[in-house]
């Protein structure tokens, strides 16, 4: 008896083919939230017969166009990541969609669902549990805050190669610097 081989992707551990079709079945736009070695990638992508649409992507990268001076990769970065996404896709009439976190493991408190909270609090209503989303202190970046002033100690800058490309004195006053890119990416939201 022959065995039907599984599609090339799902070989490769590439995509749940299960879980995508519940996802495309929906018929609600999908934000999709992906991680590299550098950056939080957040695109909001439309379902269509003979192969999806990506109606917007958005960078961790592109919120140095805001000021963003820490780290393209952290949690604070995913939060503000998806609340640009959120005010772009409100902006091209998004109003509701579904979280697509592919083969992440939906650990509660990650940068994932940071990413997902930020596009929610753009006003995009998204499903999701109050409880995955993390808190509020770590969305500022309060926790990597912590960890830089005790690597630091007695006062001395710090060199390590994960603060090494950013000056110290932007991790010091971290949870400032997230507000103020805040702010700037919801004035995009209000045209100005």
């Amino acid at each position: 008896m022959l065995k039907r081989m599984p599609p090339r992707r799902r070989r490769q551990g590439l995509t749940d083919y299960r879980k995508r079709y519940k996802l495309v079945k929906s018929g609600l736009p999908r934000l999709v939230v992906r991680k590299t070695n550098r950056y939080i990638i957040v695109q909001v992508v439309r379902s269509r017969e003979g192969g999806d649409e990506t109606l917007l992507t958005v960078t961790s990268k592109k919120l140095s166009e805001f000021g963003w001076k820490a780290g393209f990769k952290n949690l604070p970065a995913a939060y503000l990541t998806g609340l640009l996404a959120g005010v772009l896709a409100g902006k091209k009439g998004v109003e509701k969609a579904i979280a697509d976190i592919g083969l992440h493991s939906p650990v509660a408190g990650s940068r994932v669902f940071a990413a997902v909270k930020g596009f929610r609090d753009a006003g995009v209503e998204i499903p999701a549990s109050e409880e995955v989303f993390p808190d509020e202190e770590r969305l500022r970046g309060e926790h990597i805050k912590k960890y830089y002033e005790m690597l630091r100690g007695g006062g001395e800058a710090v060199e390590t190669t994960q603060f090494s490309r950013v000056p110290g004195e932007i991790y010091m006053n971290l949870d400032k610097h997230f507000e103020e890119v805040r702010e700037r990416i919801l004035r995009e939201a209000d045209g100005g």
